[in-house]
């Protein structure tokens, strides 16, 4: 068992890291923020031009054919400059449904304009506030037909398609509809982190196309979040990393009654905290990104260990770093906020915390029994 990346990979991260900083990717995102804008599209168009939006899509339909280290790498070094952009949403989860669950057809037509920007996806399930689940979806599809209400949907602003959870005669089913149809109204919603803009989804008998087999959509959602809780937690790793260092760097270049504040003890006591729960995150990620990349038994109790942990961490870290900063780091001009901003964003974008410590324990309960 290796749970170490390779050299070509760390390479990988190591020049990503190069083009976020060149692109001056945390700078967009308090730009995005003020002026409201939800998306980064310049940005978003050279990563495209990269084809890092194509990362695990087979080479057949024009992408690069790699795997999902790769795209690991990658959410860590998003999550360090807090990029926005809708790659968490077109990548991690429609394109991974497209990939794993559709029809030929649909992956010969989606697949090539998802890896050249053409189409951009977004994946709608909640409908209340309430934890969405197979039992509480109200959307429902009648003769390829859906209408309903999806609340909190990432990205739908600048997405060209969403795959829909619905209710169907047969259960639960994954629905793909285009944005460009008619019966579709897409609202802003308010959010801490308005540089990743949220929307309501109001879909009244628009058109759509089956994802899957029918009825059997539930099965195929739990199965893309776990996946997708694994590259989550290292964008939320990244960016604990990245509170972590900024937090460091302040208490090295901040003096009071003659010291650096990095001197006294309390502050040492912040920074230790925050180093222990990173590595407890890194370690937890890691293995889950084995289990990923090997397709293992043990991804759904990795999953939930590794989004519990960097949600724990990121969260921790980003509120350690303001209370480094003093008084600083509660103003709007230093950058302490925005890395709060996305923490509390991140904690909540695939269900709470709560929620995933609950598929943890219902996971590990599962595992003693077999």
């Amino acid at each position: 068992m290796n749970l170490d990346f390779s050299d070509d990979q760390k390479y990988l991260k190591e020049e990503a890291r190069k083009f976020f900083e060149k692109e001056n990717a945390l700078g967009s995102a308090r730009t995005t923020l003020e002026n409201k804008l939800h998306t980064d599209e310049n940005l978003w168009k050279k990563i495209v031009d990269l084809g890092w939006t194509g990362i695990t899509i087979p080479e057949s339909y024009d992408g690069l054919g790699l795997g999902h280290l790769e795209l690991c790498v990658l959410a860590e070094e998003m999550g360090r400059t807090l990029a926005p952009i809708p790659f968490s949403s077109s990548v991690y989860l429609f394109t991974e449904a497209i990939n794993k669950f559709a029809s030929e057809d649909i992956k010969q037509d989606i697949l090539p304009k998802l890896v050249s920007g053409e189409v951009i996806g977004t994946l709608a399930v909640t409908e209340e506030l309430n934890a969405p689940s197979s039992e509480n979806i109200t959307t429902e599809v009648k003769n390829d037909k859906v209408s309903g209400v999806k609340i909190a949907v990432p990205d739908a602003k600048v997405a060209t398609h969403s795959i829909i959870v619905t209710k169907s005669a047969k259960g639960v089913d994954l629905r793909l509809i285009d944005h460009s149809s008619n019966g579709i109204s897409i609202t802003h919603t308010n959010s801490i982190d308005e540089s990743r803009g949220h929307f309501s989804l109001a879909i009244d008998n628009v058109s759509s196309k089956l994802i899957g087999e029918e009825g059997n959509g539930w099965e195929c959602y739990e199965r893309l979040i776990d996946q997708a809780a694994v590259l989550f937690s290292f964008e939320q790793l990244g960016g604990a990393q990245a509170s972590m260092e900024m937090a460091l760097s302040y208490a090295k270049e901040r003096y009071a009654f003659g010291r650096q504040i990095g001197s006294f003890q309390a502050i040492k006591h912040k920074l230790a905290d925050m180093y222990i729960s990173i590595t407890l995150a890194k370690s937890n990620s890691y293995y889950a990104a084995w289990a990923l990349s090997t397709e293992s038994s043990d991804l759904s109790v990795a999953s939930a260990t590794a989004r519990v942990s960097s949600t724990k961490a990121f969260q921790f870290c980003s509120k350690e770093n303001i209370q480094t900063h003093g008084g600083n780091g509660f103003t709007w001009e230093y950058d302490c906020h925005l890395f709060y901003r996305r923490s509390k964003l991140l904690s909540v974008n695939l269900g709470s915390l709560s929620n995933w410590k609950n598929r943890l324990v219902t996971g590990l309960e599962k595992s003693n029994v077999s």
